[in-house]
Order: C-alpha cells, then structure tokens, then sequence
C-alpha cells in the first residue's frame, strides 16, 4: 500500500559514511552507544548500526571490498555511486543520506520519476543480521531513491523492509548515553525555500514552518530542517557556513531520557561537549560523520 499524500513519512535511518567500522565503533562507544555487529553489504560496502527504541537507527557506513564497490556502481547501484561520490568530493567522513520508512517502494520510485526527482534505479537486496545474542538471520531491503541535481553531496530514499529484521532487538537498544531516537536532521543551504519542494514532496508533508534562519518540516517521527549559515551556527554551533549551493546534511539531534546524565556521561569518557540551545553538541570527531547533538525527549 502506497503512502497517503497526506501522511508525512517517518525516519528509518541515517547514512554516515566513515573511514572504518573499527573507528566508528570505538568513537559511537565513547559517546554512549551501543553499537551493533558488523554486517556487510552484497556490493562491497559493510556498517555498523545503532538501533534505537523508536524504531530509527544509525548506519555508520564504510568500504569492505572497493573493486565490488567500483563493479557495482559500474552496473547501476545508486547507492554505492552516490557513496563513492560523496567520498570523492567531501572525504570519507560525513552524514550523506536519510532513508524513509515505505511499505512500497516501487510506488514510490514511480512517483519520483513522475515528479522528476528521481535517484536511479531502485535497488533490492539481502543481508546477515546478527543480533546482540549472536543470533543470524537474513533480512532484505528494496530502496527507491530520490535525488535533486542542484545537490550533488545529499540523496534520500525510501527503504522498505520486505524482510526485517526481528523486531526485538534485546541490548541493541539499550545505550548508556540514554539514546531513544533521531530527534531531528539539520540540513545546511544559503536559500533553504529554493529546496522546499524536494522536501515536501519526498517527506509526504505540505506544511512548512519557514523562519529567518531557515525552514522546518515535519516527518511522523522526527524533525527535519534546511538552515541558513546562521541557522546552523545558532542551534548547532556550526561555524564553517554552507560550503556553497545544495543541501548538504550537517547534523542530527537524538532524543535521551536525561540531558544531564547524558552530559555527565560525555565529560566521564573525556569527549569535548558544549550546550547550545537545550542541546549538548558534540562537533565532529573521526568515526562520527558530523556534529552530533543530544537533547531531552518531550523538551
């Protein structure tokens, strides 16, 4: 069954490539994650995720085997040509997609081509999931992509579970930093209106909360927003601007259970943090992707 117009999509996960899985690891630890067994890709790329209790999660994504890498993106997969792009053109550290929650992936990919904001061929595929007991199963994924060419170092997609994994997910779940939930995904872009259909119509939601440093959308269980230069420095402290035109994905918020225990976690495992607008912001550390903020659920 398609998504209605007019329910806005929800936040599946987040794409960070990094330079390896060994550097995530350790650096999503010191910030208070629990992060779960390697797994690999069947086109040479491998992550590391971190599950949350809302059903989000976070894919820290590295390179496994490059010649697969090169092969695949030779024969059409979206997903790793967009991923050696985005290495090629801002490193191999950083935050380059976000997938949305589907139950119909190939409607989706027929929308996108309609409205012209298509990202490629839709891609299927199939992986080991190791649970935190050890336990293996197998779980497939269909993605349908959606891309505006004005930005070259950002794509969505919609990811739809036609296999998934089980729905417990035990410890996998449970950080020492708190962690419920992507709370909300900054974007960075001098003129964010230029972008708000894209957004619009790939999140499924009409209404847009437009202000001086930007606007803000809302997905069904997250925030997501498109600031200026000064909205990127005002709520993350991010000095260094937009880096030119398109968007490009900066930051996310997660939600905790308590900012200050969170806090006090952060300075035990000797990680830099600063508070900036209700938030406890870690900026960009090897391993991270990005900035990296907490704040308190239901604040």
């Amino acid at each position: 069954m398609a998504v209605s117009p007019r329910k806005a999509r929800s936040i599946d996960h987040l794409v960070l490539p990094v330079t390896t899985l060994e550097l995530a690891r350790e650096r999503l630890g010191q910030l208070g994650f629990t992060v779960a067994p390697d797994a690999v890709h069947p086109f040479g790329t491998e992550n590391a995720c971190v599950f949350f209790e809302n059903g989000t999660y976070l894919e820290p994504l590295a390179i496994h085997k490059r010649e697969t890498c090169e092969a695949e993106a030779l024969k059409g997969n979206v997903f790793v040509a967009r991923d050696q792009t985005f290495r090629f053109r801002r490193g191999e550290e950083g935050f380059s997609a976000v997938a949305l929650a589907t139950r119909d992936a190939d409607s989706d990919h027929k929308r996108f081509s309609k409205l012209g904001m298509s990202g490629g061929r839709k891609l299927e595929f199939s992986r080991v999931f190791e649970s935190a007991s050890g336990k293996k199963s197998t779980a497939s994924f269909k993605l349908a992509m959606a891309a505006d060419l004005r930005s070259p170092d950002s794509f969505m997609f919609t990811c739809e579970r036609v296999k998934a994994p089980p729905a417990k997910r035990g410890k996998l779940i449970e950080h020492d930093n708190g962690a419920l939930g992507i709370a909300e995904i900054a974007m960075g872009e001098p003129n964010p209106s230029d972008f708000q259909y894209f957004l619009q119509e790939v999140l499924n939601q009409r209404d847009v909360n437009a202000h001086s440093f930007g606007i803000e959308l809302l997905a069904a269980n997250a925030n997501v927003a498109a600031y200026t230069a000064r909205g990127l420095k005002a709520w993350y402290g991010i000095e260094s601007g937009c880096h030119g035109r398109g968007l490009r994905f900066r930051a996310f918020s997660v939600a905790v259970k308590n900012l200050d225990k969170t806090e006090k976690l952060l300075k035990k495992n000797k990680v830099a943090s600063r508070r900036i607008a209700q938030r406890v912001v870690v900026d960009h550390a090897p391993g991270q992707g990005c900035v990296i903020a907490f704040e308190e659920a239901g604040k």
